[in-house]
């Protein structure tokens, strides 16, 4: 089945980590985000992914190329953002007769899952939570088929919130030219949903495991689930006086020193080095060229291609961006003294992030200078400097 991937868009709410990097190609265990998305599809039975593109599309088109897991892969251009219908509508000049599936490129979604989806359509993926109010809401008619969809609603008529994958058919071809802007501006996905419900029996497939990757800490989530599958594997060098225990992948390339003690799972990737005496704890993610220096502890964090952690260092439940330089002495705060969760800003508003523990959010290129700290739930733009000695509680 011929399956679009969405991978458009900017990805506003994942600021700053998408200042100068797409959403969809944010890494999570060690490969694009989207390329999770992508291997689901192969999985469950996709013949052909097309992939929609916009901000930053070179990065998406240079890593897939044109055959992805034996697989062809196309592209279509979404040039302005002017909703999810928009984008499917700009895969049209490629889309061949029949039914096709939608997936959102920054959604991870499990595999028996989307593979019963992809047997028969048309059909649309549910999630189940316990407050849909936040969501595009499935109206069920109790026998496994949708009547339609609401968008956010205050008395929700289900629990089942729409997981953004669809198998759509043929006739959809049509219905996406008809698509008109909804009250936000915006071309809707969900209208050429309703029109299957109402033209055709629609099921609808619970996910077991789905997880919508649209804010930083989301992206430690993402993290925390692929990272839990890996299988252990030694291809770097170790050091024989280093202590690795559960799922630990070290690439080759990288190095691993001196007295270090990594619990998985954690992930270090080609050209990445860690210690000595380093301490790595919980679902961690060292990319490629980053640096761990000695005494540092890490856990439970992302540090992106070529960022640094100079010594006697702490980062804990955290997201580094790239070239990303923490000064010697550098502490990360990631538990507020009140016990409440800690709030993250996500497009200028202070958001309850449903985490009690949670570090801080660095753009590219930002750096601190030695034994400076920084409070839990800070935002650092990118190229951002910290002084010696400073204490960070808000962002900058």
């Amino acid at each position: 089945m011929q399956t679009v991937v969405l991978a458009a868009g900017v990805g506003s709410r994942m600021w700053p980590l998408t200042a100068s990097r797409p959403k969809p190609m944010l890494p999570v265990a060690g490969k694009p985000l989207v390329a999770h998305t992508v291997d689901a599809a192969v999985e469950a039975g996709a013949t052909e992914i097309v992939l929609v593109v916009g901000y930053e599309a070179d990065d998406v088109r240079s890593f897939f190329g044109t055959e992805y897991a034996g697989v062809p892969v196309e592209y279509a251009v979404q040039a302005e953002q002017l909703g999810t219908a928009d984008a499917v509508r700009s895969a049209l000049e490629v889309l061949e007769d029949g039914s096709f599936a939608v997936l959102n490129g920054d959604a991870l979604y499990d595999v028996p899952s989307l593979t019963n989806l992809y047997d028969g359509g048309p059909a649309v993926g549910s999630f189940e939570v316990e407050d849909p109010t936040s969501y595009g809401v499935l109206k069920t008619d109790g026998s496994g088929y949708v009547a339609g969809v609401v968008e956010k609603p205050s008395n929700p008529p289900s629990n089942l919130i729409n997981a953004g994958a669809y198998v759509f058919p043929e006739a959809a071809h049509g219905w996406l030219l008809d698509v008109e802007a909804s009250e936000r501006g915006e071309l809707e996905l969900t209208d050429v949903l309703s029109r299957s419900c109402e033209t055709y029996d629609v099921r609808t497939v619970a996910f077991d495991r789905w997880l919508d990757v649209g804010r930083p800490w989301e992206l430690l989530e993402a993290n925390e689930w692929k990272l839990s599958e890996l299988e252990t594997r030694i291809d770097g060098d170790v050091s024989e006086d280093a202590e690795l225990n559960g799922p630990v992948v070290v690439e080759e390339g990288a190095k691993v020193r001196s007295g270090v003690v990594i619990d998985g799972p954690a992930l270090i990737q080609s050209g990445a080095s860690v210690g000595p005496n380093a301490y790595v704890r919980g679902a961690t993610l060292i990319c490629e060229d980053a640096k761990v220096g000695h005494a540092v502890e890490v856990k439970n964090s992302v540090l992106m291609e070529d960022a640094t952690v100079g010594h006697l260092a702490y980062v804990g439940d955290s997201v580094l961006g790239r070239n990303v330089n923490f000064g010697a002495g550098t502490n990360v705060a990631n538990l507020r003294h009140d016990g409440a969760n800690v709030k993250l800003t996500v497009k200028d508003t202070r958001v309850d992030t449903g985490r009690r523990k949670l570090g801080v959010v660095i753009g590219d290129g930002a750096k601190t200078g030695i034994n400076s700290s920084l409070n839990a739930g800070v935002v650092l733009s990118p190229e951002a400097t910290v002084m010696p000695g400073e204490s960070v509680t808000r962002d900058r």
